[in-house]
């Protein structure tokens, strides 16, 4: 009996049960949402908008179904905040966090769960790199929300209100969750500059992955060891390319637009504009224009963007960043005849190229087969399916405005994205695996033509 009871759970792999983790946060999260003292009297709610507002907090996206200031309540926003911290920081972390003030030993099982969660390769120090990721991003946000506060006096009113503000804006953007309570994203502030700089700032740090940031710690603290200390091939594959794109993407959208959305506008604004978006539409999804004002070509960009998405073990979803980065560089290499690639005086492993191959190939197929299903459901322009897909997928939230009006199949579809970029591909694609070992035999090879 014992046997029979233990056989279903000896067959979940780490990554179906943080898969199921995940799902049960959704309905946590929906149900938490959903209770009375959250939600304004007399806003519209219904079942599919708690499962879509809840799936898009865990996932840290922000397309939302309804308006969020004006369906919730303070108590409602600060909920939101909490699954935000939830879906940014990852279940695992908040789960262990509860464990050690419990007081409880985190065992091996628990390991795996985090290793799979963080996206980590071994099992070693990884309570105290949850400890750290912790520590930082709470530290980052509160610093956030007291410059943002303080500077939002200007614009609101009330003391509280405008350290509400600053506290949801400042949490929104270092989970690049792109939810906001204004009610126009930031196109409030399109002028003001100290507020996009702080709000890109937040992004970044929420993007470019806490392994980055644990080793950029330990450079700065251990200044004796300077000159012995080596970033991983991780961080300088990761950050060269997060910057690199970031860079790239803002020279492309101020191109596309000049003469176009810019025509108006100063050189500073026309620069910030640009910076902004391509900081923004790489997983927060925070605006400080319509995207209905811009061009289609640089619809189409912004939605190549989101689909590449932010770094991995960070708060973004999308392809990542290393996914990209390793494909160029199977390009380029392939052509040039190499059968490995280098890059920093390293060697890729091969098992990362083929990884790296699987995640985007299984992510076109994604895409583009939601696109295609969308386009045969839905009532509205293939440009604005296009662009709510790669935003879902990339979990980045930004929109143009037909997430409200899709059917029950569109938002159920869009649900599924934003879950799969929060999780990542090949979390996914693992799930369909077993505890099965792989055959100690093999067959005789042959080859086919390719091409």
């Amino acid at each position: 009996m014992n046997r029979i009871g233990r056989y279903p759970i000896s067959r979940l792999t780490p990554f179906r049960i943080i898969v199921s983790y995940y799902l049960v946060t959704v309905m946590f999260a929906a149900g938490l949402l959903s209770l009375p003292f959250a939600r304004q009297e007399g806003a519209e709610w219904s079942f599919m908008d708690a499962v879509f507002t809840a799936a898009s907090a865990v996932s840290v996206t922000g397309l939302s179904t309804i308006s969020i200031p004006d369906t919730f309540t303070s108590a409602g926003i600060f909920m939101l905040m909490f699954v935000l911290q939830i879906g940014g920081i990852g279940i695992m972390t908040i789960s262990t966090f509860f464990w050690l003030i419990l007081g409880k030993k985190i065992g091996l099982k628990q390991r795996q769960l985090i290793r799979t969660d963080q996206n980590q390769l071994n099992l070693a120090g990884l309570v105290e790199l949850l400890k750290q990721i912790l520590f930082l991003i709470l530290l980052i946000q509160a610093i956030g929300a007291f410059v943002l506060g303080a500077y939002y006096l200007k614009y609101f009113p009330t003391w509280q209100e405008a350290f509400l503000q600053g506290l949801f804006a400042s949490v929104s953007a270092t989970t690049n969750a792109g939810f906001d309570i204004t009610g126009q994203s930031l196109i409030p502030f399109a002028k003001d500059y100290f507020v996009q700089f702080v709000t890109m700032i937040l992004i970044i740090l929420g993007a470019i992955g806490f392994p980055v940031w644990i080793e950029v710690k330990k450079f700065i603290l251990h200044k004796d060891e300077k000159r012995r200390f080596k970033f991983s091939l991780f961080t300088k594959i990761t950050t060269s390319t997060y910057f690199l794109l970031l860079a790239f993407g803002a020279i492309i959208i101020f191109i596309f637009e000049y003469g176009r959305f810019s025509a108006d506008k100063s050189w500073h604004e026309s620069i910030f504009y640009a910076l902004f978006q391509s900081t923004t539409m790489r997983s927060a999804g925070l605006l400080t224009l319509d995207i209905n004002e811009l061009s289609l070509p640089t619809i189409l960009f912004m939605s190549a963007l989101m689909f590449i998405g932010a770094s991995p073990s960070s708060v973004g979803g999308g392809i990542r960043t290393t996914t990209f980065a390793v494909n160029i560089l199977f390009l380029y290499h392939f052509a040039k005849g190499n059968t490995t690639i280098k890059i920093f005086r390293r060697e890729i492993h091969h098992e990362d190229v083929l990884k790296s191959l699987v995640v985007l190939l299984l992510a076109v197929i994604l895409w583009s087969s939601s696109v295609l299903i969308l386009a045969i459901t839905e009532d509205a322009s293939l440009i604005a399916i296009i662009f709510e897909v790669s935003s879902a997928f990339g979990t980045c939230g930004a929109s143009m405005g037909i997430t409200p009006d899709l059917s029950m199949i569109g938002k159920s579809l869009l649900i599924l994205l934003m879950f799969i970029g929060r999780i990542g591909i090949l979390s996914f694609l693992l799930t369909l695996g077993t505890n099965e070992k792989a055959p100690d035999y093999h067959y005789p090879k042959e080859r086919v033509i390719i091409g």
